[in-house]
C-alpha cells in the first residue's frame, strides 16, 4: 500500500495526514498521540474515525499539525483521518463516516473585530448623559 495523504481544517488549525499500512501508531509533529494530546477526550476525538471503521490497528498515521488551539487541532485531525480512510476504501468506509458526520468541514470561525468597538459585536457602555 502506498502512502495516502489528506488535509483537514477546523477554525485556524490545519492537519496534514500521511497514512500507510502498519500497527496503529499515530505520530503528531514527531510526538506520540498521548504526549501531544494528554486529554483523554481529545484522544477520543482523534480516534473516532478509526474506531468507527474498525481500523485502529491497520494503519500508521503521521501528522503535521499547525495553527489553532488543541480542540480545533483535534477536530481538524479527525476530518483529515476520515478523508484519508475514504481515499483508501470508499465503498467500505464512506457511508459510516458520512453518517457520523466526520466528512463535513465545520466552517465556523471567529468573527472579526469591527473598528470602533471592543469586540466583534460588543459595544462600549451607553451613557445617556
Amino acid at each position: 500500500m502506498e502512502i495516502i495523504n489528506a488535509l483537514g481544517r477546523r477554525k485556524s488549525a490545519v492537519a496534514r495526514v500521511y497514512v500507510n499500512a502498519g500497527k496503529g501508531n499515530i505520530t503528531i509533529n514527531g510526538k506520540d498521540l498521548a504526549l501531544y494530546f494528554p486529554s483523554a477526550a481529545l484522544q477520543f476525538i482523534v480516534k473516532q474515525p478509526l474506531e468507527l471503521t474498525n481500523t485502529s490497528a491497520q494503519f500508521d498515521i503521521k501528522v503535521n499539525l499547525v495553527g489553532g488551539g488543541i480542540k480545533g487541532q483535534a477536530e481538524a485531525l479527525r476530518l483529515a483521518i476520515s478523508r484519508a480512510l475514504c481515499e483508501i476504501d470508499k465503498e467500505a468506509y464512506r457511508p459510516a463516516l458520512k453518517q457520523a458526520g466526520f466528512l463535513t468541514r465545520d466552517s465556523r470561525v471567529v468573527e472579526r473585530k469591527k473598528p470602533g468597538r471592543p469586540g466583534a459585536r460588543k459595544r462600549f457602555q451607553f451613557s445617556k448623559r
